[in-house]
């Protein structure tokens, strides 16, 4: 273990060499595209680091046993595309011969298992890649393995034990021995907070993207529901699914996004795409793009999060909204969110039988018809829940199935769901006086919370978000453990500032966003107390 990075590069004979803590999208494309290291050392080099803290920290479940020969292949593009730069090299996106993280609900058409960290799905197989995952094959993007999460999406337990699954065991974050990952892309989220990968996929039904972001002081950006498919993702719910990034800087979940968002016949939702071609989220990353923004602080939002036990950093909170003024943007203050709509974080708090897990019964068993081998065959959720009580390997009862129960139940005794008693309705977040409704009434280009509020605020309607480094907790903040002994307050602890876009606005999110970490550049300054200490240069050694 490292206390810390030293530096964020180092050189060889061969030339300069980014260090992989903190190695963006671009200082690897110099070092791939001068010839200092190649793809293959590249994933060698990742590899090492996996092997070096995962038995640790678990933030993989599975190593694409055909990584290795895929980067070969493509460096060999690229010698070609530099002997030959006509129609070749044209093809060679950023993001060719770069390896990626796949949270383990994404499919993939090759040897590694898509099994949402159950053993009910080890060893099915799926007709064809995800289409996110083909995207970044197309791309040219190496896809490394897959990363461990909450299992089916934190869907089963009634109490969830962030960042466990049956088949990868239990993530933790890298800022604080036994730290809690946060949500359920929580091995997406600590597998590119310590450069186990260049970035990760993950999903986000209410938070499983932004919230592990600002615990594992990454970027997190989550896309309007509609604008990357959901082909051959394994579900948790159709109308609030999104795929989106983890990241190490806002410009790397540009590139990513550019390269998987778009349109998909297999997924009618895309079919919301407002505009016929991607904007250009990557040069959208510019320094002036908090300039003329007028942005929204929903205070009363955060003014209830100790209810949901995060940590709430007033302090650097409003630090950061007076750079954002100095920087040119109007800031309008304590922006109420009246009816309905201003009562989503606290009503979302985990009821009995939330209606978004009814969701899981019914799309759940879509997705498993598709499947090209079902080895357990598993066709519903009570098949699941009887797999699962049956299969020591699921820590049954210690893990329970209290959430499948409920559901169950439900649709036995009652058929359709019930209301939650009181919860907000999609209208009153949609309303003028509710979420969707600030943006046009105040002429919002965003709004800004502490981060898992600002999860909530876009989850219910599907609006993106994007999650920005912005601090640590002091030493002398208290420990707090939580569930399955779960470190959830710590000294050192990494948090996050969130900012929420109307739908489809994720051009804008990108200027706020990017303009906001150059002001900032925090991610340097919060040290993770594990590091891996392989290196490129340790590869290139003769």
């Amino acid at each position: 273990m490292n206390e810390k990075a030293s530096s964020t590069s180092g050189s060889t004979a061969s030339g300069w060499l980014p260090l992989l803590l903190d190695a963006t999208l671009d200082e690897l494309r110099v070092g791939l595209d001068s010839g200092s290291f190649t793809s293959l050392d590249l994933v060698r080099a990742y590899l090492g680091r996996i092997n070096e803290v995962n038995w640790r920290l678990r933030a993989v479940t599975e190593i694409n046993p055909d990584a290795l020969s895929i980067a070969f292949e493509l460096d060999y593009e690229r010698r070609r595309a530099k002997e030959d730069s006509s129609s070749e090299g044209s093809k060679l996106g950023p993001l060719h011969g770069v390896p990626v993280l796949l949270k383990n609900n994404i499919a993939t058409d090759d040897k590694t298992n898509t099994t949402a960290g159950s053993y009910a799905l080890l060893g099915a197989r799926v007709p064809e890649d995800s289409t996110v995952a083909a995207k970044l094959r197309e791309a040219g993007a190496i896809i490394l393995g897959k990363a461990n999460m909450s299992q089916w999406a934190s869907c089963r337990m009634g109490e969830n034990v962030e960042g466990w699954s049956a088949l990868g065991g239990q993530t933790f974050g890298a800022y604080f021995p036994n730290q809690s990952p946060k949500a359920t892309s929580s091995g997406s989220a600590v597998g590119t907070s310590i450069g186990l990968a260049w970035a990760s996929l993950g999903t986000d039904t209410g938070g499983a993207i932004t919230m592990p972001a600002s615990q594992n002081n990454v970027v997190g950006f989550r896309p309007t529901v509609g604008l990357t498919s959901r082909h051959l993702v394994i579900p948790y719910s159709e109308r609030l699914d999104t795929v989106g990034t983890l990241t190490r800087t806002v410009k790397d979940a540009a590139y990513l996004m550019v390269a998987i968002a778009g349109r998909d016949g297999k997924d009618s939702y895309t079919a919301r795409i407002p505009f016929g071609a991607i904007p250009n989220y990557v040069a959208a990353c510019k320094a002036t793009g908090l300039q003329g923004k007028r942005i929204g602080v929903a205070r009363s939002f955060m003014s209830q999060s100790r209810l949901l036990t995060y940590d709430l950093p007033i302090g650097e909170f409003d630090e950061a909204l007076q750079l954002m003024r100095a920087a040119g943007a109007r800031i309008l203050d304590d922006v109420q969110l009246a009816g309905p709509a201003a009562r989503v974080v606290t009503e979302q708090i985990r009821p009995r039988c939330p209606p978004v897990a009814m969701d899981f019964a019914t799309d759940l068993p879509k997705y498993l018809e598709k499947l090209k081998t079902n080895p357990n065959n598993i066709r519903s959720l009570r098949d699941l829940r009887e797999f699962t009580q049956q299969t020591p390997e699921e820590q049954y009862p210690k893990f329970s199935t209290e959430l499948w129960d409920a559901v169950l139940a439900q649709k036995a005794n009652d058929g359709p769901p019930r209301p939650v008693q009181g919860a907000a309705d999609d209208d009153g977040c949609l309303g003028d006086d509710g979420i969707a409704g600030a943006f046009e009434r105040l002429r919002l280009d965003a709004l800004v919370a502490w981060g898992p509020e600002a999860s909530m605020l876009s989850a219910r309607i599907g609006l993106p978000v994007v999650t920005v480094p912005l601090g640590k907790l002091p030493w002398f903040a208290p420990i707090v453990e939580g569930v399955n002994g779960l470190i959830d307050t710590a000294p050192n602890k990494p948090f996050g500032i969130s900012f929420v876009g109307p739908a489809f606005g994720e051009e804008t999110l990108f200027e706020i966003a990017y303009a906001f970490e150059q002001l900032t550049q925090v991610r340097k300054t919060v040290h993770p107390y594990m590091v891996p200490k392989t290196e490129l240069a340790d590869i290139l050694k003769p």
